[in-house]
């Protein structure tokens, strides 16, 4: 199952990988129901959750239900737990809208909410993240997940979502994250699919982020909180949710 979930991932372009996911997702949902791990997202349990990544594959980690990942799981205990996301009346910028979170927070009535992208179908307004069609000071929150790694010119990227945030307004901006390296790591000469998933994570990546991430959100003007939130959790959550332990939420104001 490894080994077809990684050839899928890396031959399926992204768009029709998403569009194919709702069709087979309920049917991984029926077949491996149990009560081992539990989606926070829906609240369904499971015997195992599917292994997930285009190079190194991570075990146990992919929600049959929700296709949720580490990373969203948490992300979601954070929003629930410790913001007023749920309940204030918000303006939200949602950039490359993941799946678990899209059609939740589409319904949700007090937020107005707007979703991004150059390719994802789940976006409403394409646009590029490197000059947003938005105004000033527009969105209360903004949620850019595993985006800039993607991306270029992440410091042209950054000011645009500094610009479109309102005074006072939160942003969390995750990123796959090395914590053991102190500078950031790019290439621009490493071209080849493999080696960059090999190197990056992810053949579609341009760099590995070390800890002065931070530093360069708060150089482009932004209050950051680097959140451990799983150290709020126990043990036993964290195993029951599949939980990356150590992950952390960068949450940035401005």
């Amino acid at each position: 199952m490894k080994r077809l979930f990684k050839t899928i991932l890396n031959i399926v372009p992204r768009p029709l990988l998403i569009r194919l996911s709702y069709i087979i997702r309920p049917v991984l949902a029926f077949f491996l129901k149990g009560n081992k791990f539990t989606d926070p997202i829906d609240g369904k349990g499971f015997k195992t959750f599917l292994p997930y990544g285009y190079g190194k594959q991570r075990n146990n980690v992919l929600s049959p239900s929700t296709l949720s990942l580490e990373r969203h799981r948490l992300l979601w205990l954070y929003l629930k737990n410790e913001t007023n996301f749920f309940s204030a009346k918000l303006k939200v910028l949602h950039f490359a809208p993941e799946q678990a979170f899209y059609k939740r927070f589409k319904k949700m009535d007090n937020l107005d909410y707007v979703t991004t992208d150059l390719n994802s179908p789940l976006a409403d307004v394409k646009a590029d993240i490197c000059n947003l069609p938005f105004k000033e000071n527009e969105f209360d929150i903004i949620l850019c997940n595993h985006v800039l790694e993607h991306i270029p010119d992440d410091t042209k990227a950054m000011q645009e979502l500094y610009r479109v945030l309102k005074i006072g307004g939160m942003g969390i901006f995750q990123i796959p994250q090395d914590l053991n390296r102190a500078v950031t790591f790019e290439d621009d000469s490493i071209t080849d699919k493999k080696e960059r998933a090999k190197i990056f994570g992810q053949y579609d990546h341009v760099r590995i982020y070390g800890l002065d991430y931070f530093e360069k959100l708060r150089k482009i003007g932004f209050k950051v909180s680097e959140v451990d939130y799983t150290t709020k959790l126990t043990n036993s959550e964290i195993e029951a949710y599949c939980l990356a332990k150590g992950e952390i939420i960068p949450v940035v104001f401005k």
